[in-house]
């Protein structure tokens, strides 16, 4: 075999790889030593993505196109399936209780939060369609809620499944810009609320301080007692990875037989271009339903006393989850095609302005409503997480919660597992909305009304429980 440099498909992915990996430390460097980025509370992978980006179109930096949206699909499903497979915390059962209690409320307020910027998304492309833009592609309002809500992950899949298919030129482009967007609205917008809040006096004015520096230290559990030991026959993250890597193999394999399916047998041939392209577009939540799949089938394993130790270690998921969200978000970022949003740039900017203020709002409504005893805290992390991803919504929420006392951290992490299944009806309208203007107009109903039954049973509930302990309604 020839291991030199003539061999260009050898060291392929050492290349692409090497040059990512030099933007992110490049990246970390800018964000500890220059004051703006500090303050500004954009994540690393941010800073490199956006410099990655400048430095792509002005050809200075050979990262290929395939290799971006590649590792962007892959790392997405990889980061949810480690997320998944993590074993949940053993806690008294009154602690168990409330943190199920808000975690239950977290994921219906996440989904509730996809419904109104589908429905802000949706409105404002058919309103623009219908006066200034008449050969508009409505559908791509759903970008803002999977950009916004879901991450560059999601607005990447969905935005290409919409170009290939339905012929939304720039769809890839539109959505990883909304993704990115979002993030901008999570650490700029958060840091003028944060402001705002120390103005108030309700926040002690950390924000100019460095956020490694002066915080409490965060005590993760590294291991549970019962767990397979660090280092034995094979190492305990080879395990961790081995496991990640089954469950995505899995997917795989289940995408490929529903594929193959579709392909031969004639009375599903109609399924080929809607059910197909979002089996594979949705990776990420095939992958988390097979990961919780086989977390609790390792746990009735253990409950039989068939298997002893635990073999899943949270710590290290966490960290190959972090690892994997990362790298996606450089590559996500670096990967959007400035010249394909030639002719969406009015329709870019009014969605996520608007849907950037309506999220705001709404997040910080229902935060009050649904978290009275750390509302802000609630917010903040909500809204970090709605507009960014899980890692804007920490960083926002260790500026007021350093130690993680309140239950917003965890009600991210529960509420993230409840999303999945509660916005399962959300999916289908993605892969319905496109196929019609009968059908768009029926998934915008469809919005409605889920948001309506989901907004009546969050704050009812809240509104019972004030009425029984206090006599009368929370006003």
């Amino acid at each position: 075999m020839d291991f030199s440099l003539s061999n260009t498909s050898l060291w392929y992915m050492i290349v692409q790889t090497g040059m990512v990996s030099l933007l992110l430390l490049f990246g970390n460097l800018l964000r500890r030593k220059v004051r703006p980025l500090r303050r500004s509370l954009l994540p690393t992978a941010v800073i490199a993505g956006f410099l990655g980006l400048a430095l792509r179109n002005l050809d200075w930096l050979p990262l290929e196109r395939l290799f971006l949206d590649g590792v962007t699909y892959h790392m997405t499903a990889i980061g949810f399936i480690a997320l998944s497979l993590r074993m949940p915390s053993r806690h008294d059962p009154a602690m168990q209780h409330l943190n199920r209690r808000d975690g239950v409320r977290s994921g219906m307020l996440i989904v509730s939060s996809y419904l109104i910027q589908g429905f802000v998304g949706l409105v404002i492309m058919i309103v623009l369609a219908g006066l200034f833009i008449p050969d508009l592609f409505k559908a791509a309002g759903l970008l803002l809620p999977l950009g916004f809500g879901q991450g560059p992950g999601q607005a990447n899949n969905i935005g290409s499944t919409y170009q290939r298919v339905y012929g939304f030129t720039g769809g890839t482009a539109f959505g990883l810009a909304i993704a990115t967007t979002g993030f901008l609205w999570a650490s700029i917008g958060g840091i003028i609320y944060l402001n705002y809040l120390v103005r108030k006096k309700r926040v002690a004015a950390r924000i100019d301080q460095d956020l490694t520096a002066g915080t409490e230290p965060i005590h993760e559990p590294v291991a549970d007692s019962d767990e397979i030991p660090l280092t034995e026959a094979v190492d305990k993250s080879t395990i961790q990875i081995a496991l990640v890597l089954l469950v995505y193999f899995l997917v795989f394999l289940f995408s490929a037989g529903i594929t193959l399916l579709v392909q031969n047998v004639p009375q599903l041939s109609g399924l080929e271009n809607t059910i197909v392209p979002l089996i594979w577009g949705f990776n990420f939540l095939i992958g988390s339903s097979f990961a919780l799949l086989l977390r609790g089938g390792l746990s009735l394993l253990r409950q039989k006393g068939i298997m002893k130790r635990q073999y899943t270690n949270n710590y290290l998921l966490n960290r190959i989850s972090g690892t994997a969200f990362d790298i996606m978000i450089i590559t996500s970022i670096i990967s959007i095609e400035i010249d394909d949003l030639s002719g969406l740039w009015v329709p870019y900017l009014v969605l996520t302005t608007v849907g950037g203020i309506v999220t705001f709002f709404y997040v910080k409504f229902a935060a009050k409503r649904l978290f009275p005893s750390y509302q802000m805290e609630g917010m903040l992390s909500m809204y970090g997480m709605m507009t960014g991803t899980v890692s804007t919504g920490i960083l926002l929420l260790r500026e007021v919660d350093p130690g993680f006392r309140t239950p917003a951290a965890n009600n991210l992490v529960i509420g993230s597992s409840v999303a999945i299944a509660l916005g399962f009806p959300l999916l289908l309208m993605v892969g319905l909305a496109p196929q019609s203007t009968l059908l768009l107009y029926i998934t915008l109903a469809a919005i409605v009304v889920y948001f309506s039954i989901l907004n009546w049973l969050l704050f009812r509930r809240k509104a019972e429980k004030t009425v029984h302990s206090k006599g009368q309604p929370e006003s």
